[in-house]
């Protein structure tokens, strides 16, 4: 006779049939396999092997194996919690939350396979992510499957995990004529808000470490900036509330971002007249009050479309910077240590753009050898 729990028993047409887990779906789901035998003894014996096959590959180990990925995914990001800045423990519960619990979440961690993670990202590219979104969520996949896999010593599945490869889009810059009108139109009535556009396109800031800036941070003396803190608008994942966020202020994006940063001539004298002479005042308020992130990108979008320029975001300005210092002849290293880059490969590949008078210019060299 049957015994409870086996998951066997008689069919109608009068054959046994046995069931035994083989897999798991990518929602979690299981995946049966099936023996049949004329006799319960047959299919008992049948459906033994088939078990016996599968634990030979991926033995069940005799603790963790009764907690689905979840459970490992939310341990991960406790240990994680107190490690990590605040902004990038938020990135990480977003991608947990958004992504990676709702489609692998279900799954026991041994059942995680190549085939199942790869069927996982092609779902994320389906959806209309962009490569380098999906790279991001799989790059928190990949550390969480690895600490899963210290759970499980010498019997976790070995995972590949394949990238998808993005068109690597050209930079937005603004040419020299458009950067003239720019600049002419930030210094018409020039506010406190034109005045930060003006300092960021002079210095390659980012747009929170503009925001974060004080008076406290500036010498005229020495005539430098130094940038110590970034402002950021993050989700609170404290508050319980939908879409509830916070602004931030912390350290910078990484321990190169700390910088000092020298000032030109005209650069000084656009801070002599709207130094507030209070150290604590933010400089795009003048007050000890500050100005968020998005405030200065809805009054860029203003000041360009009045400009007449087309596509121009917070990270033009500083991609244009960067391109104006090479065209100028700078030293690459002191260019990626102004922008606060860890090294100068991120400034060449990321951040300086040929214009095509520095091209046209470098192609004129060519007469010089006669081609």
């Amino acid at each position: 006779m049957p015994r409870k729990g086996e998951n066997i028993f008689k069919r109608k047409d009068g054959r046994w049939e046995a069931r035994y887990i083989k897999g798991y779906e990518l929602s979690g789901k299981v995946k049966y396999g099936f023996c049949y035998g004329k006799t319960y003894a047959e299919a008992k014996e049948k459906v033994t092997r088939c078990r016996a096959a599968l634990l030979a590959d991926k033995p069940v180990p005799a603790t963790n194996n009764r907690h689905r990925f979840t459970f490992f995914c939310e341990e991960w990001l406790q240990w994680e919690k107190y490690k990590v800045k605040e902004s990038t423990y938020v990135k990480y519960d977003t991608i947990l939350k958004k992504h990676i619990l709702p489609k692998l979440g279900g799954c026991f961690p041994l059942g995680i396979s190549t085939q199942l993670v790869e069927q996982f990202k092609q779902e994320l590219l389906d959806e209309g992510l962009a490569a380098k979104t999906v790279q991001d969520i799989l790059t928190v996949l990949h550390t969480i499957l690895k600490y899963t896999a210290v759970q499980f010593p010498d019997i976790f599945p070995r995972v590949e995990i394949t990238y998808p490869k993005g068109q690597k889009k050209e930079a937005r810059i603004l040419d020299i004529d458009e950067q003239r009108r720019f600049v002419s139109y930030l210094q018409t009535d020039t506010d406190e808000c034109k005045f930060g556009i003006l300092l960021a396109l002079f210095t390659g800031l980012r747009i929170g470490e503009l925001c974060a800036l004080r008076w406290e941070d500036v010498s005229l003396k020495n005539r430098t900036i130094r940038v110590s803190a970034t402002m950021q608008r993050l989700r609170d994942y404290e508050c319980t509330g939908a879409g509830k966020t916070k602004v931030m202020i912390g350290s910078p994006k990484s321990d190169t971002s700390i910088r000092t940063i020298p000032l030109t001539e005209s650069a000084v004298r656009l801070c002599e007249r709207f130094d507030p002479h209070c150290p604590a005042a933010f400089l795009l308020s003048g007050t000890e009050q500050f100005v968020e992130p998005r405030q200065v990108q809805k009054k860029l979008a203003k000041y360009t479309k009045e400009c007449g320029l087309m596509g121009v975001h917070f990270h033009t300005i500083r991609h244009t910077f960067a391109t104006r210092c090479v065209e100028a002849g700078f030293e690459i290293k002191s260019l990626s240590e102004i922008l606060g880059h860890a090294n100068t490969t991120i400034t060449l590949d990321r951040y300086v753009h040929s214009s095509i008078e520095m091209k046209r210019a470098n192609m004129d060299k060519l007469t010089a050898v006669g081609l």
